[in-house]
């Protein structure tokens, strides 16, 4: 992920990556571990908008009982530790106590959901993990991820049953795909890619027209955010659909059922997938929705 990773972050930062090795196997999701990354790393760019450096970097460490007992949902054992350091300005104690909430963010109205970091504390928990912070005021935040370590015998069984699962979920067809959180839509992207999914992406719902109506093949799947700048993803749907009347549409949103009424969405308008969501869950949904044509 790490060419991936520099062109989120943009030129005036330095990402520095080490990852030791070898490592015995985690249980857990590509996709989601992805997400989780990508996460983190936002959140460390976001906290230095003058520039500097995000260090990534892996170790394999034993958690005594002490050292767990510090940390909610820690237990004593062998982890595998994913590690994301910034240089920003800190967070203080209150923040870091509201840090993982739904909807929480310290970001400026239209910067952020607040869905992010509740989002890897629901993958890293599934997981079977759990999460360090360590941050204060002036000098900068580690957010360290523990995944326990496992026996390869029970890794590869997991990893079989993933990869026959995963490939059931692929297909061919073209998926436009409209969400104006850079990071959302780049990693919505790369699930989608990696499932064989041809993707054209826009940022905002006037580049999703112009890529439409330029587009000279079939678009079999239109995936847009419900709540953006300028046209709703509603509107674009409806003008889609007069032009493009073969596309299904699914629709994704992080509002809660009350902000999204104003919508007026209906169950015969689209599927609906609530964010945040795992990589699987989106490749299932849309799979779901093609074989229904």
């Amino acid at each position: 992920m790490l060419n991936l990773l520099r062109r989120l972050i943009g030129e005036r930062l330095q990402l520095v990556a080490r990852f030791d090795a070898p490592f015995p196997r985690v249980k857990a999701d590509e996709g989601q571990l992805e997400q989780v990354l990508m996460n983190l790393v936002v959140n460390a760019r976001d906290a230095q908008p003058d520039g500097g450096v995000i260090a990534i970097d892996t170790a394999l460490v034993d958690v005594k009982a002490a050292e767990a007992s510090r940390t909610p949902g820690a237990h004593a054992g062998t982890y595998v530790r994913l590690r994301v350091r910034d240089e920003g300005a800190g967070m203080t104690p209150e923040v870091q106590a509201h840090l993982f909430e739904p909807f929480f963010t310290t970001k400026p109205e239209g910067k952020g959901t607040g869905l992010g970091l509740s989002t890897v504390y629901g993958i890293v928990q599934q997981s079977g993990g759990f999460i360090r912070v360590d941050s204060r005021l002036g000098a900068g935040s580690t957010l360290s991820i523990f995944l326990p370590a496992i026996e390869d015998e029970a890794a590869d069984a997991t990893c079989g049953a993933d990869g026959d699962d995963q490939l059931s979920l692929g297909g061919t067809e073209t998926v436009l795909l409209v969400e104006d959180e850079s990071d959302v839509r780049a990693l919505a992207r790369r699930v989608l890619e990696r499932h064989g999914y041809r993707v054209l992406d826009a940022g905002h719902a006037q580049e999703a027209l112009l890529l439409a109506r330029t587009h000279q093949a079939p678009i079999d799947l239109l995936i847009t955010d419900v709540v953006m700048p300028r046209m709703s993803g509603a509107a674009l749907a409806t003008t889609l659909a007069a032009e493009r009347p073969a596309m299904r549409v699914m629709y994704m949103s992080g509002y809660p059922e009350e902000e999204l009424s104003a919508h007026r969405l209906t169950d015969a308008d689209g599927a609906f997938l609530p964010k945040p969501f795992h990589a699987e869950e989106l490749a299932r949904r849309v799979r779901e929705l093609l074989n229904a044509l």
